[in-house]
């Protein structure tokens, strides 16, 4: 029946519940995301927890990006136990100086699990010290009411502005399907004024995703005040960074799962794409990692590309469709 339907419209019997849990509104006026953003550097690889310290041997690199479901279990829904109650630098094996962050992005049931118990989740989170959290992000589907999107945008916003008052240095998602909708999270960026915002592209797979979503994204680098950093997750093409560079230059921030899946699965990215290798997985890890920092750090000029180089990895990405920008 509509109790249990998935999707929030507004003529669900329950709509009132859902309003009265994002506060009664649908607006952006009363939310605030009070945070200081760490000194992270321009690419921060996410993995998967294990083995931390081997991957950054000799590297000493200044940030490790895990995804939410390797510290909040899709099973059992609480924390694992290797996270609760402990600090997250130890548990990574993290020395001094090394960033923490915690990319909040997971399929759609963990992310509104996490909801639904996240006045008990936000502390434990809190507890474990986490450098930076980027914030779980509801997801947005074209073909859904126009009441989902809107619910969903709050609860970026919300969910970010929640962690920040628990003392997380927390960064809100920005999703997005029309114009109006940037414009509204622009407005609020203006009165809010937060240090940085976020964007998980990792659901912009083929080029038809990338095309569809790229009018979002220039309009949102030519009008986010320059002062506000943007985090982007799941771009991993050469050509793909290098048009995110052009749009967000210095400001822009990159996580990505690619430098540590392609080690693993005995890979080396190149300049020419990918290039299978018997050498050791940390060295590959450590090849990848700095080819992907030399694309930000030294720029990426578009490319014609090797197919080799045209896969991603999404092991942790949200399964919503790709913010769109206008349409």
């Amino acid at each position: 029946g509509c109790g249990q339907c998935p999707v929030r419209c507004g003529s669900r019997v329950d709509i009132g519940d859902w309003m009265a849990d994002i506060g009664g509104t649908l607006a952006f006026d009363d939310v605030v995301v009070k945070t200081k953003l760490p000194a992270l550097p321009r690419y921060i690889p996410q993995v998967d927890g294990h083995d931390v310290t081997s991957f950054d041997e000799d590297l000493g690199w200044g940030a490790y990006g895990v995804g939410l479901r390797r510290v909040y279990s899709p099973d059992s829904l609480r924390i694992y136990p290797r996270f609760a109650g402990a600090d997250v630098h130890q548990v990574l094996g993290l020395g001094p100086g090394q960033l923490a962050v915690l990319v909040g992005y997971a399929d759609d049931p963990l992310v509104e699990a996490f909801w639904t118990d996240r006045r008990n989740l936000i502390p434990a989170i809190a507890a474990q010290g986490w450098d930076l959290v980027l914030a779980p992000n509801y997801s947005l589907f074209g073909n859904q009411p126009r009441a989902e999107h809107l619910l969903n945008f709050r609860r970026n916003l919300l969910i970010a502005a929640e962690m920040a008052a628990a003392g997380i240095p927390a960064v809100p998602n920005l999703y997005w399907f029309r114009k109006e909708d940037l414009d509204r999270y622009l407005d609020w960026c203006e009165r809010a004024r937060p240090v940085a915002v976020a964007t998980n592209l990792q659901t912009l797979r083929t080029e038809g995703d990338w095309e569809f979503g790229l009018p979002g994204l220039t309009y949102l680098a030519q009008n986010l005040a320059p002062s506000v950093a943007v985090i982007v997750t799941g771009a991993s093409r050469r050509d793909r960074i290098g048009v995110l560079l052009e749009l967000f230059g210095a400001r822009l921030h990159l996580v990505s799962q690619n430098a540590q899946q392609y080690a693993r699965h005995g890979a080396q990215m190149t300049a020419s794409g990918r290039v299978d290798s018997p050498a050791r997985v940390t060295d590959l890890f450590a090849a990848n990692l700095r080819y992907y920092a030399g694309l930000l750090e030294g720029g990426a000029p578009p490319a014609e590309l090797d197919d080799a180089e045209l896969e991603e990895w999404t092991d942790d990405d949200a399964s919503g469709e790709p913010p769109a920008g206008s349409r």
